[in-house]
């Protein structure tokens, strides 16, 4: 199979990005690509199985909630690095139910200075994120194989929730691996809105933000509390 031209990936990520990504994170996601589809031949990762879909439906979306989650003005203060890390920064994402790795991976393709936690509790796709991680040569990137309830890791900045089973168990458990003053970001269908919002009461709400080329996909991100 021949591997994506970087040009082509660039073109259809236009849609879902502020600016384009560079030559390096685009010969990223090509090699991605080249992984996902080969794996995917013998586990089961994505039924999306066609390179543009793939790049469109996964890579789109999740780089789309990585700029709505950093927006370039808040950027330089996002990845101050913090005095107690020799490398990388204080903002920690929480991946739950990762899968093949969206929207978790490529959010860290896009902003390499994230610490980056995936939670995913099949054994082979665990298996699949190492090698993706490995391949990529990612730092900083911790793969966790097992349920999200019995992660005993520090809470995050920021937990990314996208297409999971067992919605209405699995969202209580990523508000509570949110940090006070954290956030969640979640890509869901607008029908799962106003569930989200009356399972995570102690969360401030933005408004939805429709997923670019789809008619039913939404962002929704949301603010922890902080204690009073």
């Amino acid at each position: 199979m021949l591997r994506m031209e970087t040009f082509s990936i660039s073109a259809l990520l236009e849609p879902f990005v502020a600016a384009p990504l560079s030559e390096a994170q685009l010969q990223s996601i090509s090699t991605y690509i080249d992984l996902l589809l080969r794996w995917n031949a013998r586990v089961n990762l994505t039924s999306v199985r066609q390179p543009e879909a793939i790049i469109t439906r996964h890579f789109g979306e999740s780089i789309f909630t990585a700029e709505q989650l950093f927006p370039e003005a808040d950027r330089t203060q996002a990845f101050a690095e913090s005095p107690e890390q020799s490398e990388g920064t204080d903002v920690h994402l929480i991946d739950i139910g990762s899968g093949a790795g969206f929207p978790g991976l490529p959010i860290k393709i896009r902003f390499p200075e994230l610490q980056v936690t995936l939670i995913e509790s099949i054994q082979k796709k665990a298996t699949f994120l190492r090698e993706v991680v490995r391949s990529l040569q990612l730092t900083n990137v911790d793969v966790f194989c097992g349920r999200a309830e019995g992660y005993a890791g520090d809470c995050a900045s920021v937990v990314t929730l996208r297409a999971v089973e067992r919605f209405d168990e699995i969202l209580p458990v990523a508000a509570s691996l949110a940090a006070s003053g954290g956030r969640m970001a979640l890509l869901i269908g607008r029908a799962q809105s106003a569930r989200a919002e009356r399972l995570a009461p102690n969360f401030s709400w933005s408004e939805p933000v429709p997923i670019p080329l789809s008619a039913t996909r939404i962002l929704r991100i949301a603010t922890k509390a902080e204690p009073i």
